[in-house]
């Protein structure tokens, strides 16, 4: 992946944010970046697709979820800026894992995964 390409895909604050929040949680589902980010299914749906489609983003489905996390194949220095922008950034994440943390209904991953 090139830099030019990585920067451009998290140009947007809503890619930039779910791609903070997937960084720091492991791996996160659609429902639960909707409520993160208080937005919309089409739209988070819509920018994980992009993600996805830059090699950003990689996907499992289990059962009716479908959940996203970093590819094994992400650039080391890729890792490495998210998790800066992670550290440096942290307020920025402060309220979408609140509402994380308060979603009476997250989905459950399974032991074996």
């Amino acid at each position: 992946m090139a830099p030019n390409q990585f920067f451009k895909c998290l140009s947007d604050e809503t890619r930039m944010l779910s791609m903070m929040l997937i960084a720091q949680q492991g791996e996160l589902c659609v429902c639960e970046l909707m409520v993160a980010l208080d937005d919309s299914q089409p739209k988070i749906s819509r920018h994980l697709a992009q993600l996805r489609n830059c090699g950003l983003l990689s996907d499992r489905r289990d059962k009716q979820w479908v959940y996203y996390s970093l590819p094994a194949d992400l650039p080391d220095w890729a890792r490495s800026l998210l998790d800066t922008l992670c550290q440096q950034q942290a307020v920025l994440l402060e309220q979408p894992c609140k509402r994380l943390e308060n979603m009476s209904d997250r989905p459950v991953r399974c032991a074996a995964c």
